[in-house]
């Protein structure tokens, strides 16, 4: 099988300066991946990359995936705008009718199959801004659900979250894999990286590893990747990327 993704020398800046340095590596289809690294490693700008939301992106990304679903951190979603839990999952199919459209009756029924199947059952009319930051995951990763996406990109789905969410939401995440989905998440629990998550991505601004997690996460690896944070030097000249020839 091809892999989902694949990062050919793939550089990410930010004011020039890459959060993510010269990254080749191959994603398997239909896998759950973690990505994984120390605090300031660059794994969220890798998802942004993906997404083709970072400011300079270099070197290239092959995607075999049809309909891409992210999820961002939850610090960077405003729950100030007044609407429902199930007008918020309804954004999930927003491709199909827009600004200006309005959902049809197929669109509302499956949100709120969405609801039950995140166990919000009866929340579909309480306001976004009154829930815990455990309820609104789940109203996400409802919203993750209506999007019937072939590849699903999560940054940090489990942040700040009780056990009985987390437990919740993984076994979503198991049905998406079982539906032969890929999932890209970045995480921070190594022992949850281990025991739920086959493949993993090792980032310390540059790639440490990738591939099998029992491979990837090796103390030897975990060493180099910390050591490898450490030394980075933020204040470092501009990264010059190699002019390309002309025919």
């Amino acid at each position: 099988m091809s892999p989902a993704l694949r990062l050919v020398d793939l550089t990410v800046s930010y004011d020039r300066h890459p959060a993510v340095h010269h990254v080749s590596a191959e994603i398997p289809a239909a896998e759950m991946t973690a990505i994984v690294g120390p605090n300031g490693a660059g794994k969220s700008s890798l998802l942004k990359a993906l997404m083709g939301l970072a400011p300079r992106i270099e070197g290239r990304i092959d995607c075999s995936a049809r309909r891409i679903a992210y999820l961002p951190q939850q610090a960077e979603i405003d729950r100030s705008f007044p609407i429902s839990v199930l007008d918020t999952v309804l954004l999930g199919r927003w491709s199909r009718f827009g600004a200006f459209g309005r959902a049809a009756r197929i669109d509302v029924e499956d949100a709120r199959q969405a609801i039950e199947a995140v166990g919000l059952s009866g929340f579909e009319r309480r306001s976004i801004d009154t829930l815990s930051v455990g309820q609104f995951q789940r109203v996400l990763f409802a919203r993750l659900l209506l999007q019937d996406a072939d590849l699903v990109l999560l940054d940090e789905p489990f942040a700040a979250i009780d056990a009985k969410t987390v437990g919740d939401l993984m076994g979503l995440i198991r049905r998406w894999r079982s539906e032969k989905r890929t999932v890209v998440a970045v995480l921070h629990d190594l022992d949850q990286v281990r025991h739920d998550f086959p493949h993993s991505l090792l980032l310390a601004r540059e790639l440490v590893a990738s591939g099998p997690t029992t491979r990837v996460l090796s103390p030897e690896n975990l060493l180099r990747a910390r050591a490898m944070a450490e030394a980075w030097d933020d204040q470092a000249s501009a990264c010059e990327m190699p002019l390309r020839k002309t025919a």
